[in-house]
């Protein structure tokens, strides 16, 4: 079984809280727009990362990390993308991929509104954690928390940081 904390929009934020919850964590999963590398450099002081570059990231971030990374965690098949849409609205650059081969999960970030959805036409559950940092026009600063056990994915957590 696997703990994920899964987060996304930082743009160069990195806290306390932000780091409790890593720490809390197996695995941290970042759906892009991470702003400074300083945060993923803190994240992966303390657990391992998987992550994505965002719209806003440099080339430094670009350099370290791909635009979409899949992968199994335990028995789940994840892709994470950052700009990716959401079921019945996937974006141009992501659609035929997850239509062609859908993952059991697909996260992205960019939109900055926390969303779980199940999509039942590509048996593929969607998450968007939100934004974790203080930029942007979201109110609330949201992350999600949830196990991978096998093949199920469970306990899934919202984690409410706080205004920004």
């Amino acid at each position: 079984m696997k703990k994920i904390l899964l987060l996304s929009d930082t743009h160069s934020h990195i806290d306390a809280t932000i780091l409790k919850y890593v720490k809390l964590a197996d695995e941290v999963w970042h759906a892009g727009d991470i702003g400074d590398l300083k945060v993923t450099d803190a994240i992966q002081k303390l657990k391992p990362l998987r992550a994505v570059f965002g719209n806003i990231d440099n080339h430094e971030a670009r350099l370290e990390f791909p635009l979409n990374n899949r992968f199994f965690c335990e028995g789940v098949d994840v892709l994470i993308t950052h700009i990716g849409g959401y079921p019945g609205k996937y974006s141009p650059a992501i659609r035929e991929e997850i239509t062609k081969n859908p993952p059991k999960l697909f996260i992205c970030g960019h939109s900055h509104i926390l969303k779980v959805m199940f999509d039942k036409k590509l048996n593929c559950l969607h998450m968007n954690p939100g934004a974790a940092g203080i930029s942007g026009f979201h109110q609330k600063r949201t992350m999600l928390r949830f196990e991978i056990d096998g093949d199920k994915i469970q306990s899934l957590e919202i984690v409410e940081i706080g205004d920004k």
